[in-house]
């Protein structure tokens, strides 16, 4: 399911204009930023995601959105070595050339011993064109099994520890999306972490929920924090309007909201929310919990969050 397309852009190809002219572009540097946990870096409260580069047809197309949602303002950058089979990566590399110093650059490795975890690493700072990550994350954890094999003799950790104290990372996380139990004992499991990415969003407390379960650990912890799922995949907009759902993800305690956007108008209105952004008051989030499941009928649960454990 495709999130919306960017309202200004729907109406001009009906040939509308006057009030229903496309709204102006957001004005670059007004992006409200926050201080990234223990980092100390200061991040722009929405990020551009990577997974959604393989919605552009070519590399190159892609690396020119990337460009331009650096000029418009946003200065962190998410990505992963997975995504589309490293083009991501390749494109965020070309899009930010000269400017590499003014983003926060993250990715991601799916390995879980050292040695393929290393390699993994030249591969993604190869494709970014760069010599360091501003956090370098551990994806997809899933199972106490891959727990212990990442903390265990031989495993990533090894890898993402030496890659610090060789500065090829500034700092280190982990990311998941299947269970919020597992996120809560990696964090437990190892005291060193920078930074985590979870699930955020307006229907999560219904169903094996991260901000109730693990979201508290990582708080406790003042490591820096990252939500996704924030439109839950377009299911949300069923019930919410994009404004809503990013608001409620902006209102939890989280430094940064990744939004997956693969167009210019979708960033656009981005950040028009983050830029009016107040937060939410316990009735308004009360009120848009509500909406987002009993909007949803039967989509709720694993059957809308299908990423997550069954």
């Amino acid at each position: 399911m495709q999130r919306r397309v960017f309202v200004g852009g729907s109406l001009s190809g009906l040939g509308l204009t006057g009030a229903y002219a496309r709204p102006p572009l957001p004005t670059a540097g007004d992006i409200p930023m926050k201080v990234y946990g223990k980092t100390g870096a200061r991040v722009t409260i929405i990020a551009q995601g990577g997974a959604r580069m393989d919605l552009h047809p070519t590399v190159a197309e892609a690396a020119a959105h990337v460009r331009r949602v650096y000029e418009m303002g946003i200065n962190y950058f998410d990505c992963a070595h997975a995504y589309w089979d490293g083009k991501s990566e390749e494109a965020y590399g070309i899009g930010l050339q000269g400017v590499r110093k003014n983003v926060f650059l993250t990715s991601k490795t799916t390995k879980r011993t050292r040695q393929e975890t290393e390699q993994e690493l030249a591969l993604s700072l190869k494709a970014l064109k760069t010599d360091y990550l501003d956090i370098w994350q551990m994806h997809d954890v899933r199972t106490k099994e891959e727990i212990d094999r990442i903390l265990g003799p031989g495993g990533a950790m090894e890898a993402f520890e030496a890659a610090k104290k060789a500065g090829k990372c500034r700092f280190i996380g982990f990311t998941g999306h299947f269970d919020p139990e597992t996120h809560a004992a990696l964090l437990r499991a190892y005291t060193h972490w920078d930074s985590v990415l979870m699930p955020v969003h307006a229907a999560d407390h219904a169903y094996r929920s991260f901000e109730k379960t693990a979201l508290p650990v990582a708080v406790e912890q003042a490591i820096g924090i990252q939500g996704i799922k924030v439109f839950c995949k377009a299911f949300l907009l069923r019930a919410l309007s994009p404004r809503e759902c990013l608001a409620y993800t902006l209102s939890m305690p989280v430094h940064v909201a990744i939004c997956g956007a693969g167009t210019q108008g979708q960033m656009e209105d981005n950040i028009r929310t983050a830029q009016s952004f107040k937060p939410l008051t316990p009735a308004e989030l009360a009120d848009v919990r509500s909406r987002a499941v009993v909007g949803q009928g039967v989509y709720t649960g694993p059957t809308m969050e299908y990423w997550k454990k069954a």
